[in-house]
């Protein structure tokens, strides 16, 4: 048998590559959603939740040694990782390792930007040893195979390597910015811009980070050091280690392609309307995400529930969903299902209309209840009669309600003072 020198090489990078993730943010724009959780723990797609994706692409790629980052809320999401990625072998030097701040360098600092997260681990990251390290954002839906990035800053000579998409123009706004050479090496970096530069190639696309970043071990050592020193940094990497890692070093952009070479499927979920949209696609008859891809699945913790079941088969009652996906554990009584993407365990009673909706885990849905263009968090009990979606100024009044007119309910909302984090 011969192994491809390509597949070998590759291989042998991601052995030799620690990955960190950052999963620490609130994400404050997705409203009362992460209330009570951070939003890598939000709940994605039917079954997962948003820090599956990252820690998938890990293992699928072959990294299997992972420091997920973690601060705000975290309970829920520790909890998720202690319970789901418990199955790597650390005699073989396999782990997920959670690293909550631990304010291990003043008594009185927490993480103050995405760098000083790192910064604050830098020792335990040293006793890994690791030859690369890997830096992922922990709350975007994507799939990706990371071996070909590292290999792309291995053979670039790179110091470090920030993953790269095209994006438009009026979206670029969200996020770094950058102008880069022929051969790829990062010239301009700017986070946020008011105004974007445009692709000299498509004035109405620009190159925006993913926040992916490939760093060679002492390289990220000692920016990490040099930048903790500064008194006028945020210590953030896109604000701060990027722009001035440019200056003097070797910094390229790895443009990220999906199969084929064409547009690559990713998603940041940061707002109410982006996480209704993202999955409310998955309901499409071919979706740009598969979720149902065997080569390059994606894992997660699932409790062992019974298969969903829709009862009554009446003309004015019958438990029914068309075009939906349904979770395990999820009971449709008499109600009638659209376009929606209901998670696990939710229960749906008789005479309910729901519509264009994505209802999370643990919901019940009283009868005669008419909902159109929702998010239902996770743990609400909707009393019986109640309209949702059909007039804003109501809903505004209740719940809150997105900029493209996605009604949020929570149970906090719904007066259901459950306190605790989902």
């Amino acid at each position: 048998m011969q192994i491809d020198n390509t597949t070998r090489f590759v291989s042998r990078l991601t052995r030799d590559t620690l990955a960190l993730i950052l999963a620490g943010g609130r994400g404050g724009r997705l409203q009362k959603l992460t209330d009570w959780r951070a939003k890598p723990a939000v709940p994605f797609g039917g079954k997962f939740r948003i820090i599956d994706f990252p820690l998938s692409n890990c293992i699928n790629s072959g990294i299997r040694r992972i420091g997920v980052i973690t601060q705000y809320k975290a309970h829920s999401l520790i909890r998720h990782i202690q319970k789901g990625w418990g199955f790597l072998r650390g005699e073989f030097g396999e782990f997920v390792e959670l690293l909550p701040a631990q304010q291990r360098l003043s008594e009185s600092s927490w993480y103050l930007g995405t760098a000083d997260a790192v910064y604050q681990n830098l020792d335990i990251i040293r006793s890994h040893e690791p030859e690369y390290v890997l830096v992922l954002a922990g709350d975007h839906i994507y799939k990706m195979d990371y071996g070909p990035m590292l290999a792309y800053h291995v053979e670039s000579k790179a110091d470090m390597t920030v993953g790269c998409l095209e994006v438009p123009l009026e979206t670029a706004r969200s996020f770094g910015v950058m102008g880069v050479s022929s051969e790829g090496r990062i010239l301009r970096f700017t986070e946020k811009p008011a105004n974007p530069e445009p692709l000299p190639s498509n004035p109405n696309q620009a190159l925006a980070s993913m926040g992916i970043y490939v760093f060679s071990k002492q390289f990220l050592y000692d920016q990490l050091v040099a930048d903790a020193q500064l008194t006028d940094s945020t210590h953030d990497f896109g604000k701060d280690i990027i722009p001035n890692a440019i200056k003097n070093c070797r910094v390229f952009a790895y443009p990220f392609r999906g199969e084929e070479q064409k547009k690559a499927y990713w998603r940041d979920v940061g707002t109410v309307d982006a996480f209704w949209e993202a999955n409310m696609e998955l309901i499409a008859v071919t979706p740009e995400l598969d979720i149902y891809d065997k080569v390059w699945p994606i894992w997660t913790y699932q409790e062992q529930l019974p298969p969903a079941k829709f009862i009554f088969n009446d003309d004015d009652r019958r438990g029914m969903a068309i075009d939906s996906m349904v979770s395990g554990g999820c009971i449709i009584s008499g109600a009638k299902v659209s376009r929606s993407l209901l998670f696990s365990n939710v229960t749906v009673h008789s005479y309910t209309e729901i519509e264009d909706s994505v209802v999370l885990p643990d919901v019940v849905i009283g009868e005669h209840c008419k909902i159109r263009r929702a998010v239902i968090d996770k743990g609400c009990v909707v009393p019986k009669n109640t309209i949702i979606g059909f007039d804003p100024e109501a809903d505004r009044q209740r719940f809150d309600m997105s900029t493209n007119g996605v009604v949020l309910v929570t149970p906090d909302l719904l007066g259901q003072d459950l306190h605790h984090a989902r």
